[in-house]
């Protein structure tokens, strides 16, 4: 069974404009969001999924240099963009994964616990912030199967439905067979996503810390580290997510 990886990434961010191509040590936090997605074992081909602006052709070219798929599409119709992206990938995947490119942290091992629950059968949809975040803000992972997204970006007519990707699937349990995987230990408060300056040097921090000693770093040395460095994991905690 293939999984197509679709990682959402544009450089418009109302709270921190182009953070996707923001640097540590010379490479973009896209850049290690690919290469840590890449080592799934589960994900069959990565592509990522930008607008028609002017202001991405960064994004896409960036990607593009690197091997990955691009598809661009609508800024607003962000569903169509990513039903689009899954029907241009030359082989028809039988499971969808959604990511965002704000999470540089993401994490292989829980990219495949995700698509190995769907595999598994059962489900239409399963990800790791159903019902309850167990899993930290910034290894988000949502896969689905394509017949869904199909059905989803068909019939979705209101706005918030159309510009994100997954409310209408969820929204419609008598539908849709949603299912979950869940941490040990509950997570849920800690925030290694990416989305305010204070974010960038919480990631920053840890990816200068960790990646060259050990650049297959997990989840688990993220939080040893910060466990370790409490004035490090405290530097983002006043964030409000959006």
């Amino acid at each position: 069974m293939r999984a197509l990886a679709v990682i959402q990434a544009r450089m418009t961010s109302t709270r921190l404009p182009g953070k996707v191509m923001m640097e540590v040590l010379g490479k973009p936090l896209l850049g290690y969001e690919l290469e840590r997605a890449a080592r799934s074992r589960k994900i069959s081909a990565i592509t990522v999924a930008t607008t028609v602006n002017a202001t991405d052709d960064t994004v896409a070219k960036y990607a593009s240099s690197l091997g990955f798929g691009v598809f661009r599409g609508s800024e607003d119709d962000v569903l169509g963009r990513f039903a689009g992206a899954v029907r241009a990938s030359p082989e028809p995947p039988d499971f969808v994964l959604r990511l965002t490119a704000d999470c540089p942290l993401i994490d292989p091992e829980v990219i495949d616990l995700v698509i190995g629950k769907i595999e598994g059968g059962g489900y239409d949809y399963v990800s790791d912030v159903f019902e309850r975040r167990t899993y930290p803000r910034g290894l988000d992972a949502e896969v689905f199967t394509t017949d869904a997204l199909y059905k989803a970006c068909s019939e979705a007519k209101s706005q918030p439905e159309r510009e994100h990707v997954t409310p209408y699937i969820i929204g419609h349990p008598e539908v849709f067979r949603l299912g979950g995987v869940f941490n040990s230990a509950s997570l849920g408060d800690c925030r290694w996503t990416v989305d305010t300056i204070e974010d960038f040097e919480l990631a920053r921090s840890v990816i200068e810390a960790l990646y060259p000693v050990n650049p297959t770093f997990s989840f688990r040395d993220v939080l040893e580290f910060l466990n370790a460095h409490p004035e490090i994991a405290a530097l983002n905690r006043h964030v409000k997510q959006k």
